[in-house]
């Protein structure tokens, strides 16, 4: 390349003033008009204008010019240098007359011309300024060399520095590559000495400039302020909101007066809307923000006639444990309790009555404007069946009934609508025992009861099953008579006694001291004995009976006459016992047609009249 064609290049370059005392009309003569002494001394003034220079070492330049290719620099030498333009690409403001620090790689190469490098002057200094810009927080600046996984390769006073992808700005960035060779500022953040790797960010300086933005708006807030925002983020529990440099919350209950399931119900996103400031925070930046605060409440237009004992119609929108929130107007919302659902005592879950979204109606039953709340009753839409209960349902009364559910002292069931009853445990069973009464029934069966009881000051019906039966203890109280004799079987020893099988399926109680037999020897399970009742109480169906007291009070001749007597009575009634087992197998209130039976038969002395 020629003089002529490398000027061509040039893009800028510094202009040398003329000499205005500069004689023209002797340029270019051969003739020199200084003498030797003169020639000496301006070649040493000149001398002392240039400055030494030494190789390896980094000196401050002065950009001369700027080609498409090259900078020219200007570092005091009898040349100037050349420096590739490609290693000041991390600064796009480079313009003459800028100063630069190159490193004299050689004051003179093969074509007599001055080698630097401005890329070698900042590698070499580069580490002392990372470290100075780290501690010091200074800004500095970089260029965008490459993307690389994770983030960005920057190029910082020469040295490659890793720039990750969620410190390039404020918001996710899903293309990296659009910031590769640009220069940008950032703020070195971590070090590591041993390896010589620099980690900085741009996003600290964004949210530098963020912050000091929203000091400066917070600063002006005030309660009540209205503002417009721009909806940047909806999630489930509200919408936050962009003011200008600052975000605030939107709460969900704080949008509308009515009840939302969503906030994209109501609000979509970039939606531009004008949001009342309810509170905020200086030293935390929050800002709490409202919408419906804009708009009058609803129960301040609502009908100013509606007064308790008025129904109202309405959507059911929440239910809770204890009852059902009815809307019956966007904001004016009214509580049923589970109580006011149904006229029946027995309560029972709100989702029993309705589900969200019923269109239900209601009744008033008070209404407070002013704490702006309303309790409603559904129940009194229908007549107290408590009013005729008696009419409708009077002590004797049988009736098919399901049970509804059960406790550890009765099952309740419904006769009707609001209408419940009660049968205790102790009237399940005339002859079972029952620890709990799902050894009997289960929610949902049917089952036969009749009323014993009507309170209706107290809303209570109190119902029996075994009473649709007659009580075989009155059967019971003619067959073992005191001092009468049966055959029994020890079923259980205890602690106290045993457990005795008597006839009929009936259990007896023979105390210890009441087991012992005449041979010495104490009665054992399984073993089949002769049993004399010595106590019996109907009411509470209890009999005890002794083996002892069999062979001490009665003679040889006796026996005779109680066995005999035994087993004509066993003979007339083995077709009773019979029944009765087979009624005790099939149902918890046995079949007492056989006891009954047996009962006539007997005379008043205890004794089976013969056939």
């Amino acid at each position: 390349m020629t003089k002529q064609s490398e000027s061509s290049e040039v893009i800028e370059t510094l202009k040398p003033v003329p000499d205005q005392n500069f004689n023209w009309d002797n340029a270019g003569r051969d003739n020199d008009s200084y003498s030797e002494s003169e020639r000496s001394a301006m070649e040493a003034m000149y001398g002392k204008t240039l400055s030494d220079v030494i190789e390896h070492q980094i000196v401050d330049g002065i950009i001369m010019a700027i080609t498409a290719k090259d900078v020219i620099i200007n570092i005091g030498f009898k040349s100037d240098g050349m420096v590739a333009l490609s290693e000041f690409r991390y600064n796009p403001d480079l313009k003459v007359g800028d100063k630069a620090e190159v490193y004299v790689e050689s004051q003179e190469d093969q074509n007599g011309q001055l080698v630097l490098s401005h890329k070698k002057a900042r590698a070499m200094q580069s580490w002392d300024k990372i470290i100075k810009a780290y501690e010091t927080g200074e800004v500095i600046q970089g260029y965008v060399k490459c993307r690389t996984k994770g983030g960005l390769i920057v190029d910082v006073f020469g040295i490659e520095a890793f720039l990750p992808g969620s410190q390039i700005d404020v918001k996710p960035i899903r293309d990296y590559d659009v910031f590769v060779n640009k220069t940008m500022e950032f703020k070195v953040v971590k070090i590591n000495h041993e390896f010589k790797n620099v980690v900085v960010s741009h996003k600290i300086l964004i949210e530098e400039e963020l912050e000091a933005q929203k000091a400066e708006i917070i600063s002006k807030l005030e309660k009540g302020q209205v503002l417009e925002g721009l909806v940047k983020n909806i999630t489930s529990y509200g919408v936050f909101m962009d003011l200008g440099g600052v975000d605030g919350l939107l709460h969900i209950t704080d949008i509308s007066w009515g009840r939302i399931g969503h906030p994209q119900e109501v609000l979509q996103l970039d939606q531009k809307i004008n949001v009342v400031i309810l509170d905020f925070d200086e030293q935390k930046k929050r800002i709490a923000l409202g919408l419906k605060q804009l708009t009058p409440h609803p129960w301040d237009s609502l009908d100013p006639n509606l007064k308790a004992g008025d129904k109202v119609k309405g959507k059911i929108v929440v239910l809770a444990d204890y009852g059902a929130f009815l809307e019956i107007a966007p904001g004016v919302e009214g509580l049923i309790h589970v109580s006011e659902m149904s006229w029946s005592q027995h309560l029972r879950s709100p989702q029993d009555f309705f589900k969200a979204g019923d269109e239900v109606e209601a009744v008033i039953l008070t209404i407070d404007r002013q704490e702006r709340k309303m309790s409603l009753g559904v129940k009194q839409l229908t007549p107290d069946p408590w009013n005729s209960i008696k009419d409708k349902y009077p002590v004797g009364t049988k009736f098919n009934a399901v049970v509804k559910n059960y406790t550890n002292f009765g099952v309740f069931v419904e006769l009707e609508d609001g209408v419940d009853g009660l049968i205790h445990i102790s009237d399940l069973s005339w002859s079972k025992k029952i620890k709990h009464p799902s050894e009997l029934v289960k929610v949902g069966d049917p089952i036969e009861a009749i009323v014993l009881d009507v309170d209706v000051e107290n809303r209570r019906l109190s119902l029996g099953h075994k009473q649709l039966e007659e009580n075989p203890w009155d059967v019971y109280e003619t067959v073992f008579t005191l001092d009468s004799v049966h055959p029994g079987t020890v079923l259980k020893l205890t602690d106290k006694g045993a457990i005795i099988g008597l006839p009929y399926g009936i259990e007896g109680f023979a105390p210890s001291r009441h087991l012992a037999k005449k041979d010495g020897t104490t009665a054992k399970p399984d073993e089949s004995l002769d049993f004399k009742v010595i106590e019996f109480s109907k009411e509470n169906k209890k009999i005890i009976v002794s083996h002892t007291a069999t062979f001490e009070t009665l003679s040889a001749e006796t026996k005779t006459d109680v066995k005999t007597s035994r087993k004509e009575e066993a003979k007339s009634t083995k077709k009773a016992i019979k029944k009765i087992k087979d009624s005790m197998e099939k149902s918890t209130l046995g079949d007492i047609g056989a006891l009954s039976a047996l009962k006539s038969n007997m005379d008043p002395s205890g004794e089976t009249k013969a056939e």
